[in-house]
């Protein structure tokens, strides 16, 4: 399947969580320990909002996709380190079947929106048509590519995600399964999904079997700061700062918390918070 990490907080130099620590997402795409793959080469991209005047300003994010393994990518490479940013989104892939191509790459752009997924739709070719037909008819022409992910992301987009981003992810759950009822999927759905509007950050983790893939968010900063006053870059970041990733970035002790099954966090304005959540029938 797939890793990814999102980052909330002062503004950094992407190659910061890419590249510098022991088990950065750029290792995790030829050393995976926690996922189904011990290799994500099937692309990667990053989405980022621009840092204007210390925050994001409600502008539309950037991105960059590459269809080759992240490991590899020299322009990956010289963006992250030009580039600074106080909100990021970044992906490596391990394809469920789906092309290696660039409009399959994460994380998807709709407006200020990013979206992008670790898991899988069971049955996907199966249920595909049918999931397809709840995307609102103004909202189809987006759709790029032929990933189950960015199904996901404008099935949500349909149930409202702009408004209410947890109520349209229970609801896009509930329909998933609804359509798999129906065509006999049993345990469908496998995921867990960074989703942001630029002020705000969502993290979701969930699964049909209740036996979800990875996803774990670092502790307070304040209190890492007082674990670990040898790190110099703690004293660098806001108290705020946070990062989700679907495996820790090092073996730091006190670091990380893995979020619970059936849970989402929410970052906004430095502050987080965990919630549980359940589908919602269509």
């Amino acid at each position: 399947m797939c890793r990814w990490l999102a980052y909330s907080g002062s503004p950094i130099a992407l190659a910061e969580l890419l590249y510098k620590p022991r088990h950065s997402l750029i290792d995790q795409s030829r050393h995976a320990r926690m996922g189904v793959e011990t290799t994500n080469g099937d692309g990667c991209g990053v989405g980022w909002y621009p840092d204007i005047g210390g925050g994001t300003d409600g502008a539309e994010p950037a991105i960059f996709h590459a269809t080759g393994p992240a490991w590899s990518d020299r322009n990956l490479l010289e963006l992250s380190r030009c580039v600074r940013s106080p909100l990021f989104l970044a992906h490596i892939r391990a394809s469920t079947g789906t092309a290696v191509q660039q409009s399959n790459c994460h994380p998807f752009r709709y407006g200020r929106w990013l979206w992008m997924h670790n898991g899988a739709i069971s049955g996907f070719p199966e249920l595909k048509r049918d999931l397809a037909l709840t995307v609102d008819p103004t909202l189809y022409p987006f759709i790029e590519g032929s990933t189950d992910s960015e199904l996901m992301f404008y099935v949500a987009l349909t149930f409202g995600l702009q408004d209410d981003a947890p109520r349209a992810v229970e609801r896009m759950i509930g329909t998933i399964e609804a359509v798999a009822q129906r065509h006999g999927v049993p345990d469908p759905l496998q995921m867990t999904v960074a989703v942001s509007d630029g002020h705000r950050l969502w993290a979701f983790r969930y699964s049909t079997e209740r036996h979800s893939r990875s996803l774990f968010f670092s502790t307070d900063v304040r209190t890492l700061r007082t674990l670990h006053p040898e790190i110099e870059a703690l004293q660098e970041v806001a108290d705020g700062t946070r990062v989700v990733v679907s495996e820790p970035l090092g073996d730091l002790e006190g670091a990380w918390h893995e979020v619970p099954e059936s849970s989402y966090g929410v970052v906004e304005d430095g502050h987080g918070e965990l919630h549980t959540f359940s589908p919602l029938a269509p």
